[in-house]
């Protein structure tokens, strides 16, 4: 086996990432333990109506994201004439744009 000889140059490389990798761990932990209540009101009712928004407008990002892809697929489809691209597209951005609505469309079928 080879022994692998350290240069002073990887000693002090090796040193500036064991330091940089604890202020990394001591950011990570100063955001982690100083976290304050987001969502927090005096009715419950509207904490769970706050929590609902902000989860539904995590979907709708998502949404928003497939829809900008399918839309892309397909155009990339339209260029290099590829009919399962192009399926494969329509239904990314058929999918995309019921992600996008979905708070819209639970609405209306609850009524």
């Amino acid at each position: 086996m080879k022994k692998k000889i350290q240069t002073p140059e990887t000693v002090k490389l090796k040193r500036r990432a064991e330091i940089a990798f604890a202020f990394y761990i001591a950011a990570v932990l100063m955001v982690t333990l100083s976290t304050t209540t987001c969502l927090a009101a005096n009715d419950p009712l509207s904490v769970v109506n706050n929590l609902s928004n902000f989860i539904f407008s995590l979907i709708r990002a998502i949404g928003l994201i497939l829809l900008g892809f399918g839309i892309m697929q397909v155009g990339l489809s339209l260029k290099s004439h590829d009919p399962s691209q192009r399926a494969n597209g329509v239904l990314t951005l058929a999918g995309g744009i019921i992600i996008t609505f979905t708070k819209e469309i639970l609405n209306m079928i609850t009524g």
